[in-house]
């Protein structure tokens, strides 16, 4: 496959729902009840302050999400890139634009998936001691 350069970043919109979605399902998320069901998919990324995809042609080969205030903080949300296309930085250029370049946002992130802290280090994420979660019932 060729580089990153030539893959589009650029910010989602409600025609890439559907593709998106096929993106996740097939990349680790079949079983995920969020995004088996359309209507809560739909809804998920409609609540997202930042969502951009990375485009190689018209195929969609990666998804971003984040929930920002703009001003202190940040949560990144959901980062999926088709296992085809990883290791070339669409992930990372995923995250940068998602992420943008004011330091004076904190960005926080669950990084759960095997391999993703190496991933999330690479990016300029580090563990956090002041984190805490209630997790999701279902």
């Amino acid at each position: 496959m060729s580089d990153a350069t030539t893959v589009e970043i650029r910010p989602s919109t409600r025609d890439d729902l559907e593709a998106v979605r096929q993106l996740l399902m097939a990349n680790g998320w079949a079983d995920a009840p969020r995004v088996r069901d359309v209507e809560r998919f739909g809804r998920i990324h409609a609540s997202a302050d930042r969502t951009f995809v990375a485009c190689r042609g018209a195929r969609i080969v990666g998804y971003c999400r984040a929930l920002a205030d703009g001003v202190s903080n940040g949560y990144l949300s959901l980062l999926v890139v088709d296992a085809a296309e990883r290791r070339q930085g669409i992930g990372r250029r995923l995250v940068d634009a998602v992420v943008g370049d004011d330091p004076a946002i904190t960005w926080v992130l669950r990084a759960g998936k095997p391999h993703a802290a190496a991933f999330w280090a690479r990016v300029g994420f580090r563990p956090s001691q002041v984190a805490m979660e209630r997790v999701r019932t279902r």
